[in-house]
């Protein structure tokens, strides 16, 4: 494809004999309706999220819609480093895997501190998949050819600089808006670096990275309230829905990452107005998501906060 080709579902190729890793699958998000398509191509999804009682109900949904689906769970909290390592040794099972797609995320939370002791939505957003496709990398690899997918946001051109001090300090001033920005620009500078150093190695791993535009799915709606239901969140997700593309089609931009021919380092999102909805195309994010030095920093930065090193 070229910069200028948008993309359609029906552009997606057949995906039997492909295993594909696509964490944060709530009903009705964008994990749920990537898992969707993918299953409905004959790819083998696994299905990872917080709770059985969650990833029971995409699974029912999914069947719903597919015959025959492969479809597997995978209990994941990427939140939660111990809960990340749990979930990597229970993939072991799955042998070789031809795609990760890291979209579980939250938006705009609260102050809040993770077991592990960092804040929540760099903890949520990029030290957990971080880990996540540091642990799994040794299937990616066993693949042959294997991609690694950020789901990032817009709202990355919102951060003024990259998330590179003590994951732990979570003194000083919060604003969870500057704040979901960053772990955004931190899902770019990750997507870049890794893609470099994986090409470097000679390994058959490409990163790429997408954004859904302003798709009106529950995250919306609780990153304005934190993690409400009911009252403000229902009458913040039903204006969001007015305004905005559905969940389906915010999943397309990670569609097109996932499964079109690409190279490493590509960013999909929507090709409409401001990049808020729309047929997705390759786009472009900022520059600070290209600072290399900023990458390598981070780089460093996560592997000491998760404890891996990357090989």
């Amino acid at each position: 494809m070229t910069a200028t080709d948008t993309w359609r579902l029906a552009d997606i190729p057949d995906q039997a004999g492909r295993t594909i890793v696509v964490t944060g699958t709530s009903a009705g998000g964008l994990g749920h309706h990537t898992a969707l398509e993918l299953a409905r191509r004959g790819a083998r999804v696994v299905l990872a999220g917080r709770t059985e009682s969650k990833l029971a109900e995409t699974d029912r949904l999914i069947r719903a819609e597919v015959s025959e689906p492969r479809v597997e769970r995978l209990v994941l909290d990427v939140a939660d480093l111990a809960s990340v390592r749990r979930a990597a040794t229970e993939a072991s099972r799955l042998g070789p895997i031809h795609a990760l797609v890291n979209n579980a995320g939250v938006m705009a939370t609260p102050r809040t501190r993770t077991a592990d002791g960092f804040e929540l939505q760099l903890a949520t957003n990029h030290l957990g998949p971080f880990l996540l496709t540091g642990l799994l990398l040794p299937q990616l690899v066993a693949s042959g050819e294997a991609r690694v997918v950020a789901v990032s946001s817009l709202g990355h051109r919102m951060a003024r600089r990259a998330p590179l001090g003590d994951p732990r300090d979570t003194s000083g001033r919060y604003s969870r808006w500057l704040v979901y920005g960053q772990t955004k620009l931190a899902n770019l500078l990750f997507t870049y670096e890794l893609d470099r150093r994986a090409r470097e190695a000679g390994l058959p791993v490409k990163a790429l990275a997408a954004h859904p535009g302003f798709a009106g799915t529950h995250l919306v709606a609780n990153g304005a309230v934190g993690r409400a239901s009911g009252g403000l969140a229902s009458i913040l997700g039903g204006a969001t829905r007015a305004v905005s593309q559905s969940g389906a089609a915010g999943a397309w931009p990670t569609l097109m990452a996932t499964t079109a021919d690409l190279p490493g380092s590509t960013y999909c999102g929507p090709s409409g107005l401001g990049e808020l909805g729309g047929a997705p195309q390759v786009v472009t994010s900022n520059a600070l998501s290209h600072d290399a030095d900023a990458q390598r920093r981070l780089w460093e930065v996560s592997e000491r906060a998760t404890g891996i090193t990357y090989p």
